[in-house]
């Protein structure tokens, strides 16, 4: 499958499961987005179009370690984000990638915070 192929079938899968899944105030969503060497997270209030809370590992603080390390460090600093403002529950947002690998890591190390999903 040539990249640009790979990449709209990614697109797709998001789409798919973006008419499913929408972020309220009272349990926002936590989307992923996993480049070749970054990965991403925001916590999202649909309704009103924010913001809440964003890790990525390109923080200073952050880039050391292989990449799974890093998608751990992550996992547990957005969800220390999101309790300093008081969200406990999350919807998990895979953004069209598979659940395994820095994406699985990354939620694993999220609900080892205490994110509920």
């Amino acid at each position: 499958m040539s990249q640009q192929n790979a990449h709209a079938a990614r697109i797709r899968r998001h789409a798919r499961v973006r008419r499913r899944v929408t972020g309220t105030p009272e349990r926002p969503r936590l989307a992923v987005f996993r480049s070749n060497q970054h990965i991403y997270v925001q916590v999202i209030d649909d309704a009103a179009g924010r913001t809440l809370a964003a890790a990525s590992d390109r923080e200073a603080a952050l880039g050391t370690g292989s990449k799974s390390d890093r998608a751990k460090q992550v996992g547990a600093l957005v969800a220390q984000r999101a309790k300093q403002h008081g969200i406990t529950e999350v919807i998990f947002d895979r953004g069209g990638f598979r659940y395994a690998g820095r994406v699985k890591i990354l939620a694993d190390a999220a609900r080892e915070e205490g994110l509920v999903f």
